[in-house]
């Protein structure tokens, strides 16, 4: 229920797309949201008896105040979203974070515009392309716009009227061709407008135009026959047709799209984007996430596409896209494809944002190492199909000796690594003969109703090393404890390395070189070690207590008194009546040794 000072506004909230900001008792901002109906979706938040995930929760119980923008189109709402995180930085808002501060190609507002490289964006009406993917992707660009459109870049306020003044000389560049010499009125303003306006179509993927114009010229030059002439615009021809081969191209006929790729973790969420124009990939960037209400991938591309249409504007139509997204069919038609050249850009954009996802998490890891850990756990959630992180994993593994000395281990992993100190062991008490299952349902059955009544945390997986027979006694002592359904369970069969899950006949085959599998294969071998050793060391000592007992007079705890003293029997077997009379006495040590010499 909302509370009475924001019932007021919520009932004044219109059916209209949107952005709602909230605040908290200090009038901080500590939340920005667009909506395409700002009515039902504020409402919303107030509506729900019980909230999707925690967050959310604590989020509406800290909101004191609500304002609203009405805009016309739920595209407006999220570009305006957008530019408040970024103006606001609201606590509970996603953070976006570029890979990296990204160059511009900048040409300049005056009557003959230069083209050089920038840093940062300003304010001040000059055209700006990019930002691109690297400097050197960016001055490789540079270089062949020059090539192809030398322009000046001199800082000569230059005017037409000036020129013809002859207020000014040429320079190094006219004499190395870096320049046609508009200052002494060699290129003529038409004639260097048109170059730019070339340039503007080259930066902005419409090679198709620029490729035109160069034929046109290169055929003129030929008809006139100035054969130089028609040459150098030959060599530009082909140097255009080498800069369009160094980008991804796919199919012309696609026109101009937009494709977002996602990988993701529990806190973390990371983009690719690829601007394609007439079958070439022009521009690619990267973009991470924090997240901060574990907002679905859905929610995750809505802020992404919002960010790059504000750093690059709006551009095509069609957004290529891995799942559905919540955006007026108005503000762009939305394709997900499943075949063809749109799957294949598709798959490239989603490849760079997994390599994007792997960099950074390795850097993330070197510089603290619980991000390797949440990693790992997110890679385990999903190979084993958990519902929760399997932060806390205890595995079983019988051991016998022809049904002698039973005896059951269980080793306990936390955050993916052992911690020893939790390991048991049971002397399986009920179990007559060699008999896995029934050994199995006992220890089980022993280790989590003890949990259960000590009020301890259970794990949240259990990893029975066994197939389908031992996972079923598992399940049945874990239903008889009371706890089957709060917890996961799978049993990992030898031979092939099967994961077999309760009431599923099909095993789960996990990848040989996944950390999921090493970490299951490591526990499996660790509760094989704990529970062998534990075993041998049982055994060894009731066979040798039982020899020892053999002998007239010699009880269990003189027997414990030798084997603490000499270690072994062959020790006590050859030893002097004189060596054995400190530890039983000279009446037991002259027995055992009359013993050994019968």
């Amino acid at each position: 229920m909302a509370p009475e000072s924001l019932k007021k506004t919520l009932s004044m909230l219109p059916d209209k797309p949107g952005v709602y900001k909230y605040f908290d008792d200090q009038d901080r901002i500590i939340y920005v949201g667009k909506a395409k109906s700002l009515k039902k979706r504020v409402s919303s938040y107030f509506n729900k008896q019980q909230h999707e995930n925690r967050k959310t929760a604590v989020l509406v119980s800290k909101i004191q105040r609500i304002e609203f923008t009405v805009v016309d189109t739920e595209m407006d709402a999220l570009l305006l979203e957008n530019s408040l995180i970024k103006e606001f930085q609201p606590r509970y808002n996603i953070n976006l974070k570029d890979d990296k501060s990204y160059p511009y190609i900048k040409i300049t507002r005056e009557p003959f515009p230069k083209v050089y490289a920038m840093r940062n964006r300003l304010d001040d009406g000059s055209e700006y392309f990019g930002p691109y993917a690297s400097p050197r992707v960016m001055h490789s660009v540079l270089d062949t716009v020059k090539r192809l459109y030398p322009t000046r870049s001199c800082n000569l306020v230059m005017s037409e009227a000036s020129i013809a003044a002859g207020k000014f000389k040429i320079c190094l560049d006219y004499q190395i061709g870096n320049c046609l010499g508009p200052c002494e009125g060699h290129q003529s303003a038409v004639d260097y407008r048109e170059s730019i306006a070339h340039i503007r179509h080259l930066l902005k993927g419409n090679l198709s135009q620029v490729r035109a114009h160069l034929k046109a010229q290169m055929t003129q030059a030929a008809e006139s026959l100035h054969f130089e002439e028609a040459q150098g615009y030959k060599e530009r021809l082909d140097m255009l047709d080498k800069y369009q081969s160094r980008s991804t191209v796919v199919n012309p006929s696609l026109g101009d799209l937009e494709v977002f790729g996602i990988s993701s973790t529990e806190k973390l969420a990371f983009v690719n984007f690829l601007r394609v124009s007439q079958g070439m990939v022009i521009i690619s960037r990267n973009l991470e996430i924090r997240k901060k209400l574990e907002e679905p991938n859905a929610e995750l591309l809505l802020h992404a596409i919002s960010e790059m249409r504000a750093s690059y504007g709006d551009f095509g139509s069609e957004l290529v896209l891995p799942e559905p997204v919540d955006l007026d069919s108005d503000a762009a038609r939305i394709t997900i494809p499943k075949i063809g050249d749109k799957r294949k850009l598709l798959e490239l954009s989603l490849k760079n944002a997994l390599l994007y996802k792997q960099e950074k998490l390795l850097q993330y890891e070197k510089l603290n190492p619980d991000v390797r850990v949440d990693r790992l756990m997110e890679q385990m959630k999903s190979d084993l199909r958990l519902r929760d992180l399997p932060r806390h994993i205890e595995c079983f593994d019988n051991s016998n000796f022809q049904g002698a000395y039973p005896v059951s281990a269980c080793v306990v992993f936390k955050n993916g690594k052992p911690a020893k100190q939790e390991y048991r062991h049971f002397n399986v008490k009920t179990v007559e003969g060699p008999n896995d299952f029934d050994t199995m349902k006992e220890v089980i059955s022993r280790r989590y109703s003890r949990l259960v009544e000590e009020g301890k945390e259970l794990p949240q997986l259990i990893v029975v090393d066994g197939g389908k027979g031992q996972l079923s006694s598992a399940v049945s002592a874990l239903k008889s404890v009371g706890v089957y359904g709060k917890l996961a369970v799978v049993g990992i069969a030898k031979r092939l390395e099967e994961i077999y899950y309760p009431e599923d006949p099909l095993p789960l085959y996990i990848d040989k070189k996944s950390e999921t599998l090493k970490v299951i294969q490591h526990m499996r071998d660790e509760a094989h070690r704990f529970g062998i050793t534990h075993h041998r060391s049982r055994r060894d000592k009731g066979t040798l207590k039982t020899a020892l007992t053999e002998i007239p007079g010699i009880g269990e705890e003189t027997a414990r008194m030798l084997l603490k003293e000499f270690k072994s029997i062959k020790r006590i077997q050859t030893a002097s009546v004189e060596t054995l009379t400190p530890v039983v006495g000279k009446a037991k040590a002259q027995k055992i040794a009359d013993f050994y010499k019968a």
